[in-house]
C-alpha cells in the first residue's frame, strides 16, 4: 500500500489530502480537505493574489492536520509528499511548496512536485470510471485560468492540440456573470440563472477559427457581444461614460438575465464541444475526458454526451475544482515512476503541461 500526502495552494483553495494506492494500482481518497476563500474574494469579483497568499499561510497547518486526522494516518506511514509547483499565483504556490519542503524534511519523506494541470487530468483516476480509462483520449481541460485540448497518449505522455487565444472559458463566465450582476464565481452563477432561461433568446455568434486552428478557442468576442446586448450604449462622443457603464454593470431595463445566461452558456458550450469532437475523431480517441472547474457544468456534460457516441468521463463534482486529492493522485504516478525532487524545488507560476 502506498500513501501519498497531497498539498494544493495554486490559487485560492488551501487543500490537503491523503490518497491510497493499493497493490493493484487503484487509487482511493482517504481524506480530501479544502478550505475555500471564495467568500473572502467575492467582494473583489475575483481572486486578490496578496489576500490569497496570506490566507494560505493562516490556514495550511490546520488543513494538513485535519487531512491526517480524517485519513487516520500518522506521518510515518506516508510514502511521499506531493505538492503543486505550478502553474498558479506565485505567492500562493510558494506557501504550499515551502510547507511541503518543511514536512518532507521533518518527516523524512520524498518530495514530488506536481503540475496543477496534470493534477486535473489525474482526478479522473479518482472517479467511478477509473477502470474504464484507456489511451489515447482527448481531454478538454477547462477552468478559470485554462482552456486546453490535450491528447493523452499514455501516463505522463501528452500533446497540446489547442488552447484559447484570449480568455479562458472560466474567466469568460466570471466576466459575464459580473456584467449581469450574478456575482462570483461566475460559472455556477451563470448555470443557476440559465436553468430558468431560453437558450435561443439571444443569437450570440460562435467563434469559428477555421481550418488553420481547428482545435483552438476564443471567448473574447462572445463576452463583448453579451456586454453590447445587455448594457446601455454610450451616446455619440461619450465613450468614457460608456466604459464607466461597463465597469458598473448597469443593464437595460428590458434585459432578461435568465435568457442572457442561458444563451451565453449554450454558445460557450457549443464552442467547447465543436473542437473537442473534431480532435476526438482526428486522433482516434477511445473517449473524451473532461477536467477542471468548468467541467462541473452539467449542461456541458449533457450536451457533449448527446453529441458523441464515445464515452464521456468527468471527475465527481467535488474533484472538478482545485483540490489536493488530484495532486496526490498525479503525485502517485510520478512517485511510482521514480520521480524524487530535492529541497531546491521552486515554483513555476507559468508552468505549461506540455512544453512548447
Amino acid at each position: 500500500m502506498t500513501l501519498i500526502f497531497g498539498i494544493e495552494t495554486s490559487c485560492d483553495e488551501t487543500a490537503a489530502a491523503v490518497v491510497e494506492a493499493t497493490a493493484d494500482g487503484k487509487l482511493h481518497v482517504r481524506a480530501n480537505i479544502v478550505a475555500s476563500q471564495v467568500e473572502m474574494h467575492r467582494k473583489y469579483g475575483g481572486v486578490f493574489p496578496e489576500v490569497a497568499a496570506r490566507m494560505h499561510v493562516e490556514t495550511i497547518h490546520a488543513v494538513a492536520r485535519e487531512a491526517l486526522a480524517v485519513a487516520a494516518v500518522e506521518p510515518a506511514a506516508l510514502s511521499a509528499i506531493a505538492v503543486t509547483k505550478g502553474p498558479g499565483l506565485a505567492g500562493s504556490l510558494l506557501v504550499g511548496v515551502n510547507f511541503a519542503k518543511g514536512l518532507a524534511l521533518a518527516w523524512e519523506k520524498p518530495l514530488i512536485g506536481v503540475n496543477h494541470l496534470e493534477g486535473h487530468l489525474y482526478s479522473l483516476w479518482l472517479s467511478e470510471h477509473a477502470d474504464l480509462l484507456r489511451f489515447p483520449a482527448v481531454c478538454l481541460l477547462i477552468s478559470g485560468g485554462h482552456t486546453e485540448l490535450i491528447l493523452v497518449r499514455a501516463y505522463r505522455d501528452y500533446a497540446l492540440l489547442g488552447s484559447t487565444l484570449d480568455d479562458a472559458v472560466g474567466e469568460a463566465f466570471d466576466k459575464v456573470a459580473r456584467v449581469l450582476g450574478l456575482g462570483y464565481p461566475g460559472g455556477p452563477a451563470i448555470e443557476r440563472a440559465a436553468r430558468e432561461g431560453n437558450p435561443s433568446a439571444y443569437a450570440f455568434a460562435r467563434a469559428d477559427l477555421g481550418e488553420e486552428r481547428p482545435y483552438a478557442f476564443s471567448f473574447s468576442g462572445i463576452k463583448t457581444a453579451v456586454m453590447r446586448a445587455v448594457q446601455p450604449q454610450p451616446a455619440h462622443g461619450k465613450r468614457a461614460r460608456g466604459e464607466e457603464s461597463l465597469r458598473e454593470g448597469r443593464l437595460r431595463p428590458d434585459v432578461n438575465i435568465a435568457d442572457v445566461a442561458a444563451s451565453f452558456q449554450a454558445a460557450v458550450v457549443e464552442m467547447l464541444i465543436a473542437p473537442t469532437l473534431r480532435a476526438a475523431e482526428s486522433y482516434g480517441a477511445t473517449a473524451i475526458w473532461l477536467a477542471g472547474g468548468v467541467s462541473a457544468n452539467k449542461y456541458l456534460r449533457q450536451q457533449l454526451s448527446a453529441r458523441t457516441q464515445l464515452p464521456v468521463y468527468a471527475p465527481p463534482l467535488p474533484l472538478c475544482t482545485d483540490n489536493a486529492a488530484m495532486i496526490a493522485a498525479a503525485g502517485y504516478f510520478r512517485y511510482a515512476a521514480g520521480q524524487r525532487d530535492s529541497l531546491a524545488l521552486d515554483v513555476l507560476p507559468m508552468l505549461p503541461l506540455v512544453s512548447p
